[in-house]
């Protein structure tokens, strides 16, 4: 599909505004840039939230590994991509800085800045928001990225908001490869297939061997198409019903005794509410 055009107009944004860009909560929020909006090297990625239940627009790889990761903690509840900062606001902290707003240099348009990510997540017994932007370790030092961080560091400052930078580091790579892994069978789409689920678990707790024979006999002894195992073995864990390590690259092939059946005989509830 091909991208919209990316050149900043007074006119566009307030079509954006009109459009509800940035605004709402949960599965009602519009992401301010969608995939669509801005060039890319093909990296961007569009994935339907656990918490959300809507599309989330993320524009690279280390965007979306950070969104698998705050999809699974259980401490966040809300997920808001590319968040609009307050022009108004962040044009007189650029100029309390004695610093250029970011603008569109066709147009000589001062840009709407954006946050990566707004989140919404417990701390303790309180409900708060942070915001956090993506950056690689080595684009920190640049002076054009400095001087964006200061503007967006103060702005979230002035709202009360604790504003971070989050980098490659804090993204192990095991950690978000299982997690990548699991995301497409966190639903299942196919509801034939959800009396087999609890029977799976239970099986998998008496049984012993590898995981990936377990499974293949599975579909061989209930006629299921290939793969049907598989598919319920991975919702089961993106649900936390099976719990793995998580920090250590994840093979079917290794032993039943290296997973935790945590769940059985609750999923008929569970799909009922």
């Amino acid at each position: 599909m091909a991208k919209r055009q990316t050149g900043w107009t007074e006119e566009k944004i307030a079509r954006y505004y009109k459009e509800g860009r940035g605004s709402g909560e949960l599965g009602n929020y519009k992401s301010w840039l969608t995939i669509h909006d801005v060039p890319s090297d093909g990296r961007a990625h569009r994935d339907k939230g656990w918490k959300t239940k809507r599309d989330h627009h993320l524009l690279s790889d280390k965007e979306y590994a950070y969104f698998c990761l705050l999809d699974w903690s259980e401490d966040v509840i809300d997920i808001r991509e590319q968040y609009p900062l307050n022009r108004e606001i962040t044009t007189k902290i650029a100029d309390k800085l004695n610093m250029r707003h970011p603008l569109y240099s066709a147009t000589q348009t001062p840009i709407v800045m954006t946050t990566d990510f707004l989140i919404t997540c417990r701390r303790g017994k309180e409900i708060i928001n942070i915001a956090r932007t993506i950056k690689m370790e080595n684009e920190l030092n640049k002076s054009s990225v400095i001087g964006k961080f200061e503007i967006e560091r103060t702005y979230w400052e002035e709202q009360g908001v604790d504003w971070g930078i989050v980098t490659e580091k804090e993204l192990r790579k095991e950690f978000i490869d299982n997690l990548k892994w699991m995301r497409s069978s966190f639903e299942l789409f196919d509801f034939e297939e959800l009396p087999f689920l609890d029977l799976l678990l239970k099986e998998l707790q008496e049984k012993n061997g590898s995981i990936i024979n377990n499974l293949n006999r599975f579909d061989e002894e209930y006629s299921l198409d290939g793969g049907t195992a598989l598919t319920l073995f991975r919702h089961a864990i993106a649900n936390k019903l099976i719990k793995i390590d998580l920090y250590k690259k994840f093979h079917l092939t290794g032993d039943l005794s290296t997973i935790e059946i945590l769940e059985v005989g609750q999923n008929e509830k569970r799909w009922a509410t």
